[in-house]
């Protein structure tokens, strides 16, 4: 891929933003770093997952482009862990999702997949 004469040290990324690969390559300084003790890498790990969910997001599509199963199941799991226990609603406001329905077809929805709501 890359040809003796190229003389750019940038390797395109289109799918990663430059503040979300610089947080990954910390993730990886850190997880490579001899003398870590494993207590240190879970303080780490739980310090580096308590972002705003927008970063949280880019580092989901992050993992997932560069193929980091381990970075995309601890975002994963983090994900699960904010909407675990919450209504729809307070989901809705954990993300910022914002409701694009109308009452009526929120009505509709909730009479045909009512099972869902029981």
């Amino acid at each position: 891929m890359i040809e003796d004469d190229c003389v750019s040290n940038v390797i395109p990324l289109p799918n990663v933003y430059s503040k979300i690969m610089t947080k990954v390559i910390e993730y990886w300084k850190k997880h490579s770093e001899e003398g870590v003790s494993k207590d240190m890498l879970m303080d780490f790990d739980k310090a580096f997952v308590k972002v705003h969910h927008s970063i949280l997001h880019a580092l989901i599509l992050a993992a997932n482009f560069l193929n980091d199963k381990e970075i995309l199941d601890m975002m994963c799991q983090e994900v699960a862990d904010r909407i675990k226990g919450k209504t729809p609603e307070e989901i809705c406001k954990e993300f910022d999702i914002k409701n694009d329905f109308t009452p009526e077809e929120e009505d509709e929805i909730c009479k045909e997949n009512g099972w869902a709501f029981e």
